[in-house]
């Protein structure tokens, strides 16, 4: 079992840059891989990106692919998420989420374990 706290988000105008961190305690942090999520309000959970359990392969969700940076530091057991670019658009509560299966997924039901959330808003 993993647990996962999320802290980086906050208000922000158009254009601005933010640095969303994700920590993990428990279970070895090299048995997961790790993805970020996000929801905005009166809108499904969506996905944003996922990276690999060595960190060697990255995905992004269109939305955000050329915007957004996922990274993880296995020594530290941590998995960022750098958000650049930022639109009205990507505001909505984000979570980092953990899974222990053996092909990465783009889709909620594929983790078992999620952070609380971090709001982030994005004012135009």
């Amino acid at each position: 079992q993993v647990q996962l706290v999320e802290s980086g988000g906050g208000l922000v105008q158009a254009g601005d840059s933010l640095r969303l961190s994700c920590t993990a305690s428990g279970r070895t942090f090299t048995t997961y891989f790790m993805g970020w999520f996000r929801q905005a309000p009166g809108k499904e959970r969506e996905f944003v990106a996922r990276i690999t359990k060595r960190g060697g392969s990255t995905y992004y969700a269109d939305s955000v692919k050329d915007r957004f940076t996922i990274s993880r530091d296995n020594a530290k057991n941590t998995v960022s998420l750098q958000m650049n670019s930022l639109r009205p658009e990507d505001t909505a509560v984000y979570y980092c989420a953990a899974s222990t299966l053996a092909v990465t997924s783009t889709r909620a039901e594929r983790y078992d374990y999620w952070g609380q959330g971090t709001q982030v808003t994005v004012s135009s």
